[in-house]
């Protein structure tokens, strides 16, 4: 296992584990949040679930309301509102902070093994700024919705910007490179 599997966390139901749990399994981990203009990627984002998830595959979602406050609920009204608006049959953590001074763990870890996101980052920073929102700089998470690509063997291997939705080619190729490797 590498020290990625080892990093406690909590599910949304309040369980203590660690990635460890999800041992040889691909998994795409990404910071969400029910009150953002991306939010209908919850949708996407349980299809590619469903697509990989029986060739050992899994979506993992960490709840964070580090963006505007677009992630106020409680645990239990996350899993509601994931559950009833969107069917998320994906594995869903605790709510966590994704940047700044109380940057979990994991999120420390994912932002230094791929410090840069694929697709258009810069697309999605101009476009906040244009709306005269504040925007991280890298290696930080831009916003909700960033994607990060972990190998079977606990490795991150992939990061993808927050506006790269699900069904994007070029994150089902990296999926599919991953599964087959």
């Amino acid at each position: 296992m590498s020290a990625i599997q080892d990093i406690p966390l909590q599910t949304i139901t309040g369980e203590e584990t660690t990635l460890g749990a999800y041992s040889g399994q691909v998994l795409l981990v990404v910071n969400v949040a029910s009150k953002c203009g991306l939010t209908p990627q919850y949708a996407g984002l349980e299809k590619l679930h469903e697509q990989f998830r029986d060739r050992g595959f899994s979506v993992l979602g960490f709840p964070a309301n580090d963006f505007l406050g677009q992630e106020p609920g409680t645990d239990e009204e996350i899993a509601e509102f994931c559950q009833s608006t969107y069917a998320v049959q994906f594995p869903m953590f605790s709510k966590i902070a994704v940047t700044g001074d109380d940057k979990h763990e994991l999120y420390r870890e994912l932002t230094a093994a791929v410090p840069h996101a694929d697709g258009e980052p810069e697309k999605q920073r101009e476009r906040l700024q244009g709306f005269g929102i504040p925007t991280t700089e890298e290696p930080e998470v831009l916003w909700n919705f960033e994607k990060f690509l972990v190998s079977r063997a606990g490795e991150v291997v992939g990061r993808f910007a927050p506006n790269l939705e699900p069904g994007d080619e070029r994150l089902a190729a990296a999926v599919e490179r991953e599964l087959a490797g």
